[in-house]
């Protein structure tokens, strides 16, 4: 089973999204967006992006936790992992965008 975007509509009637996946584990959640249509172009963005190593920012939290930020060309923010316990488990984190993200379908929830 492929991954998947799952696409939301928050109680503030804003979109947001999330790549699970086949796991269905979320690997990246989105920033929160005021159309549907943004956030459609959000999942295309992370789509056309997610192979390019450039693209990603390799972070770690205040209590020294590991993350990424994946952003596009243009260095705007589309995606935001968890928290990892490891580098090591980040950079895992970051193949599986590359791999999931291609082809994943969007399922509306």
């Amino acid at each position: 089973m492929a991954g998947k975007f799952e696409l939301k509509k928050s109680a503030n009637g804003q979109f947001y999204f999330n790549l699970k996946s086949s796991n269905g584990q979320i690997i990246l959640a989105s920033e929160m967006y005021k159309a549907k249509a943004s956030a459609l172009n959000g999942i295309e963005s992370i789509r056309k992006n997610c192979k390019d190593q450039s693209c990603y920012v390799r972070k770690q939290s205040t209590n020294g936790k590991p993350y990424f930020v994946l952003r596009a060309r243009n260095h705007q923010v589309i995606g935001k992992s968890q928290m990892y316990n490891s580098p090591k488990a980040m950079e895992n984190g970051i193949a599986s965008v590359g791999t999931n993200a291609p082809k994943a379908v969007i399922a509306e929830k």
